[in-house]
């Protein structure tokens, strides 16, 4: 009989010391990484155990039976929520399930600066965030999908306005891009659309000189007055014959020197066969640049060339015989230079 009352008063102490256990293991840290913090991905087509698998193979908890048995309990087990998560380190089991399933995400910091090609911002995308790149080129591509935001295939990237932009890392690419746009709806205020009338031009061509500008330098002083040659040029019917778009046309930017050979490459982009602006734009250009060119200048140049100490500024030129004379001036220079490089 006495040893039926000791069984008795056993069993409770165990149920008690194992809840002690689960209670210890579900409020004291749980997580298997060094880091201070890792991010945690949970993608769209992730179920219950894949998370589990997953959250113990980064290393995120220890312990995955307890976190099971927590998580149903918490009834996430029906609440997956696919983003990207930010787990401290020392964080417990009920602060990791809390997290996940209320979804609370940390958004991707989506940096935007030069970017030449719809290729090149398809992979960025793809690169932060769970869509891939073939699913960014679609949208950029697709006649059809661009017609709702005003756009065509030619001029997609004039949506993008570099900056940085806060979004959700399981965004769809559509999602994503709508994002952009509706920035760059904000971007082009009525100020900046009632400058760009006063040239002459809209928006969205504005964009495709600034992103010339762009390429041609990156002294933010002198901008301004290489937008000034090339709206010079559009009004007196020159043809533009910016060494960038032969760049553009060809996808070779590794080019130094465009030679005769190059200017010859047939494209819609090559301004010195094409009379007026591309097509597109070769380039997503700064704010800074943008501005430059909705702010340029009234002068008379018709003529730019990099000046001979080859630190990126320009000589100015209003006729040609002029820009000969500083044109040959930087050739002696950069020649010069080159043959000091390959000494």
């Amino acid at each position: 009989m006495a040893k039926k009352k000791r069984t008795t008063k056993i069993i409770p102490l165990f149920i008690v010391l194992i809840l002690a256990i689960v209670a210890i293991s579900f409020f004291t840290s749980d997580t298997n990484f060094k880091e201070n913090k890792k991010f945690f991905y949970i993608k769209s087509t992730s179920d219950f155990n894949l998370v589990i698998d997953d959250l113990v193979a980064e290393g995120i908890i220890k312990s995955p039976v307890i976190f099971q048995w927590a998580a149903k309990i918490a009834g996430y087990e029906n609440k997956i929520r696919p983003g990207k998560y930010e787990i401290e380190n020392g964080s417990n089991i009920f602060s990791i399930i809390k997290k996940l399933r209320l979804g609370n995400q940390t958004a991707v910091n989506l940096v935007i600066n030069k970017l030449r090609t719809k290729e090149d911002f398809a992979k960025k995308i793809a690169s932060h965030f769970e869509c891939d790149s073939a699913q960014v080129m679609a949208i950029l591509t697709n006649e059809d999908s661009l017609k709702k935001f005003d756009l065509d295939s030619n001029i997609a990237m004039t949506a993008i306005i570099p900056n940085t932009y806060k979004i959700l890392w399981n965004s769809s690419a559509t999602s994503i891009f709508k994002k952009l746009y509706n920035e760059k709806e904000i971007f082009w205020n009525e100020q900046r659309k009632q400058k760009a009338v006063s040239l002459n031009l809209t928006p969205t061509e504005v964009y495709i000189l600034a992103s010339i500008v762009e390429e041609e330098t990156n002294q933010e002083t002198d901008k301004g007055k290489i937008a000034s040659v090339y709206l010079n040029r559009l009004k007196t019917g020159m043809k533009l014959a910016a060494d960038p778009t032969v760049k553009f046309a060809m996808k070779d930017f590794s080019l130094k020197r465009i030679y005769f050979k190059h200017l010859r490459f047939p494209s819609s982009y090559n301004t010195y066969q094409q009379a007026g602006l591309p097509p597109g734009p070769i380039c997503t250009p700064s704010t800074k640049t943008i501005d430059a060119v909705l702010n340029s200048p009234a002068t008379s140049y018709l003529f730019f060339v990099a000046k001979p100490d080859l630190k990126g500024f320009s000589n100015f030129s209003t006729n040609y015989k002029e820009h000969l004379h500083f044109a040959k001036i930087y050739q002696q220079a950069l020649d010069s230079f080159m043959k000091l490089k390959t000494k």
